[in-house]
């Protein structure tokens, strides 16, 4: 079957090559490093699979555009799809399939990685080293132990970060509209409402989707809630977070530190290189301005393991849509 595969990089086609060369029965891979939006839709013209990413653009004009060209399916090569108008898609009869897990252990890692960066200044001190620096000034942490952590989100990536967390001997605060057994089983955590968790945390971190309900959870009213100094991290989604809020509560001391796999406004700028280009999100560059804030590029996925499953299971979902088979991943209109 013919699939166009759209936002791609070296490293895409390298996993999803091997997992199509895997396959029972191979697929027509053709790979665009273009984003899908309504302009590149016709790319897609005649390809019954549209492949596409985190940051791929597939509303109700592309979506049209996609089925008027033959387009069957809509293989996501992610958890989210909150970039599918799944009202448009099910109107026109488009099948979407996504990858529900892959590696929750490398968003896991990578949260606990970017608190370790933030409270010793590792990326200060890496640096001032380099330049032969050897002194301790405005490098004070504190200790992890004995901290405590406010997890909104406790599925399996929330989870597996609060276990790393209790490793460290860290006291676990968790929120979620669907309690999970599996974080209530992990010595000393437990479930309390949103403005505790709020209240009593020195560090939040967010592993929730990106629905209605949760689009700018944070923002001005749950800032002023949180501790005074309270570091917050996001390796989620990124409009979970309202960012001039969080630059606000930079600004009064309110937020201590922050860590950003992701960012709101991050279609324009991540998975792309603009080393020599002047960057126009003026909000952006004002957020990594500040020596309190690291951010990353939406990064916390790449590993060698989570590429593996995430291929895996791109090619098992769309060999199973054109073998007819059930489509466990299939998403759904609610």
């Amino acid at each position: 079957m013919k699939v166009a595969v759209f936002s791609t990089r070296s490293y895409d086609r390298q996993f999803l090559d091997v997992a199509n060369q895997a396959a029972n029965s191979p697929h027509e891979l053709e790979y665009f490093e273009t984003k899908l939006n309504e302009k590149t839709a016709s790319l897609a013209n005649g390809f019954s699979c549209v492949c596409i990413f985190v940051n791929d653009v597939a509303n109700a004009a592309t979506l049209k555009s996609l089925a008027e060209q033959g387009t069957k399916l809509i293989a996501l090569r992610c958890a989210g799809y909150n970039m599918i108008d799944m009202q448009a898609a099910s109107e026109l009869g488009l099948k979407i399939v996504r990858v529900p897990a892959y590696s929750p252990y490398a968003v896991a890692e990578h949260a606990v990685g970017l608190i370790l960066m933030l409270n010793r200044k590792l990326n200060k001190a890496y640096n001032r080293v380099r330049d032969d620096n050897f002194t301790l000034d405005g490098l004070l942490g504190f200790d992890l132990h004995n901290s405590t952590i406010g997890v909104i989100g406790t599925g399996k990536i929330g989870t597996i970060f609060a276990q790393i967390m209790q490793g460290f001997g860290c006291h676990l605060l968790g929120y979620d509209v669907y309690p999970n057994e599996h974080f209530s089983g992990i010595a000393g955590a437990k479930y309390v409402d949103l403005p505790e968790l709020l209240a009593k945390s020195d560090i939040i971190s967010l592993h929730c989707p990106l629905l209605p309900s949760t689009h700018h959870l944070i923002n001005r009213d749950t800032i002023e809630q949180m501790k005074q100094g309270v570091m917050l991290i996001n390796t989620s989604r990124g409009q979970l977070v309202d960012t001039r809020a969080v630059i606000d509560g930079i600004k009064t001391g309110q937020i201590g530190y922050v860590g950003l796999d992701v960012y709101e406004e991050e279609e324009d700028l991540f998975f792309q290189d603009h080393s020599d280009n002047v960057i126009q999100d003026d909000t952006f560059q004002l957020l990594q301005s500040f020596q309190n804030v690291v951010i990353t590029a939406h990064q916390a996925f790449f590993t060698k393991n989570a590429l593996t499953a995430i291929a895996q299971t791109t090619i098992d979902n769309i060999s199973s849509w054109e073998q007819g088979t059930e489509l466990t991943n299939e998403v759904k209109l609610s």
